[in-house]
């Protein structure tokens, strides 16, 4: 088990495919040469925070790897998930019960319409609840991606 050094290199706790090397003529800062982001370490905690988001991330070093990814001053709640559940369901369901109590004429050759709009609706409203929690954790999908290609050859 290794402490926290700020003039070492340790694994990216975003993109976990580049690594954090401490920037010249800056103390305790790292930037991943894969990702692009900064951190500050706070080496009595163990503790890096990245810099370039609005609510920084924080992850503490337990010697091994990063734990923990935290946003300071901010908590999520049981609120959150029933509100991220309503905003998948409900739309789903008006549109589904509008197809349900006004169904099409069988046979006619839009018959399938309802049913697709109302998958459509499930899936549309699920993308958004996805693309919204990844923008709020700011994980670089595009990166990620490149990283798992580099890894594949």
């Amino acid at each position: 088990m290794r402490p926290l050094n700020p003039t070492e290199s340790y694994p990216c706790p975003v993109c976990r495919s580049g690594k954090i090397e401490p920037l010249p003529l800056m103390e305790d800062t790292f930037s991943c040469q894969f990702c692009q982001h900064l951190f500050s370490a706070d080496v009595k905690q163990q503790l890096i925070t990245m810099m370039d988001s609005e609510i920084p991330l924080s992850w503490y070093w337990n010697g091994k790897r990063w734990s923990n990814p935290q946003r300071k001053g901010l908590e999520f709640g049981w609120e959150y998930a029933i509100a991220g559940l309503l905003f998948i369901s409900l739309p789903t369901m008006i549109v589904g019960t509008g197809a349900y109590l006004f169904p099409p004429i069988p046979g006619t050759p839009l018959a399938w319409l309802p049913t697709a709009w109302t998958i459509l609706t499930l899936i549309t409203h699920s993308v958004i609840l996805l693309w919204l929690i990844i923008e709020f954790y700011q994980f670089p999908v595009v990166m990620y991606l490149r990283a798992m290609m580099r890894r594949d050859v």
